[in-house]
């Protein structure tokens, strides 16, 4: 495992791996104790259907482009840090953000979808 985290830093200068501020460490244990068993969870959840998905997957996404946004500002803050070096950290979080967001997007429209199809008495609409 450290010979995978060596290349990462060695190959992308990641400062957040290789002296990370309190935040990100803080960001860490959120992927571990909220992110991880979610994301095993999830999987199951969606191929049966649970109706709790959508609003568990929506805290995920927006937890996730929170923090990704967060990382993306502070290296773009770098200034010992060339251009060249941030597009390439950009290569790694942009696409996490684009996808976080894409899915914070799925499923608020889930969400919505299943809320508007309640009354305000809390009867399904043809009852």
């Amino acid at each position: 495992m450290n010979d995978i985290r060596t290349f990462y830093i060695e190959t992308y200068h990641d400062r957040f791996f290789s002296h990370p501020p309190a935040w990100f460490t803080m960001y860490l244990w959120l992927e571990l104790v909220y992110h991880v068993p979610v994301s095993f969870w999830a999987v199951g959840a969606l191929l049966r259907g649970d109706p709790k998905v959508p609003a568990h997957l929506l805290v995920f996404a927006v937890q996730t482009a929170l923090t990704t946004s967060t990382c993306i500002a502070d290296y773009l803050s770098w200034s010992d840090y060339s251009n060249a070096e941030k597009i390439e950290l950009g290569k790694l979080y942009v696409p996490y953000l684009a996808l976080s967001v894409f899915m914070g997007v799925d499923m608020w429209t889930r969400l919505i979808k299943s809320i508007s199809g309640t009354s305000k008495a809390g009867r399904r609409k043809g009852d």
